[in-house]
């Protein structure tokens, strides 16, 4: 049931995108999302959709396994499509009790719907291809630059991280308690709206417990290895940049500029 939902997941590999330094991960995903938002022409579209599904193969993470990350957020692309598709003015498809449906407000709604899945896409390769601990150490050095006026760059690394992490945790965690309660009798499916949200508090309250249980046990364990925040810390392997992450810099400028050239020949946009 839950088991789908993949946000947090790491997969261990040596592929290309394994290899990367997880700044220049974090650094090419901001700039493709960027490009996903500011270039709407069809081809920067298909390049940009055509990198995605490079990467994923590229990544060797298992396609089924990066597909179910749209999973969770499936009905929200439906509903995007769904409003483009009938309050768009243009050309009449079809009539739909009193809705219309038009022909501009199709290719809106496609193109829109494919804008979230290629961010969802690309923002679950880096969480599928960077383990938590690099990528604590790639926020960190993201944010130290703002150590100087106070903000605590390794407590925020740490505590997004933790929290990363533990969705997955979480999410097995409902699933095993939402299994429990239907062996017991429960039905979350049917009856009304306060039926099915009185049979939710048997879920959130061990589940409360369970997360509360594991932030005690990991306090407890970050003390016991003398864990006092990031104040002298230094790190076993430092983040060092290679060839290929130059690389990867290369190819996301000559991408950036391309799309620009793009959108400058052929400025009209679906969006």
């Amino acid at each position: 049931m839950l088991n789908n939902i993949t946000i947090g997941q790491y997969f261990p590999g040596n592929s290309v995108l394994h290899r990367l330094d997880p700044r220049t991960k974090i650094a090419v995903l901001f700039f493709l999302i960027v490009a996903i938002f500011v270039f709407d022409q069809p081809i920067a579209y298909l390049v940009l959709t055509l990198l995605t599904f490079g990467c994923m193969v590229v990544s060797r993470v298992p396609m089924k396994t990066q597909i179910g990350s749209l999973k969770p957020l499936w009905w929200i692309i439906l509903f995007t499509f769904l409003i483009h598709l009938f309050s768009a003015d243009g050309e009449v498809l079809f009539h739909a009790w009193i809705l219309t449906a038009t022909w501009e407000g199709l290719v809106r709604g496609f193109f829109i719907c494919l804008r979230l899945a290629l961010l969802l896409l690309l923002s679950s390769l880096l969480t599928f291809t960077t383990s938590p601990l690099k990528l604590t150490d790639a926020l960190e050095a993201i944010l130290s630059p703002l150590k100087s006026i106070g903000v605590p760059a390794h407590e925020l690394a740490m505590m997004m991280t933790i929290a990363l992490r533990f969705v997955p945790t979480l999410i097995e965690e409902t699933d095993k308690i939402m299994k429990a309660q239907q062996s017991r009798g429960a039905d979350f499916l049917t009856g009304s709206i306060l039926h099915r949200l009185k049979n939710v508090v048997p879920i959130l309250v061990p589940l409360f417990i369970s997360a509360f249980r594991r932030a005690d046990e990991l306090a407890m364990a970050m003390e016991a290895r003398c864990y006092r925040g990031g104040v002298g810390r230094t790190q076993m392997k430092e983040l060092r940049f290679a060839p290929l992450d130059y690389m990867a810099w290369v190819a996301t400028a000559v991408l950036i500029v391309a799309l620009a050239a793009i959108a400058i020949i052929s400025p009209k946009g679906f969006l």
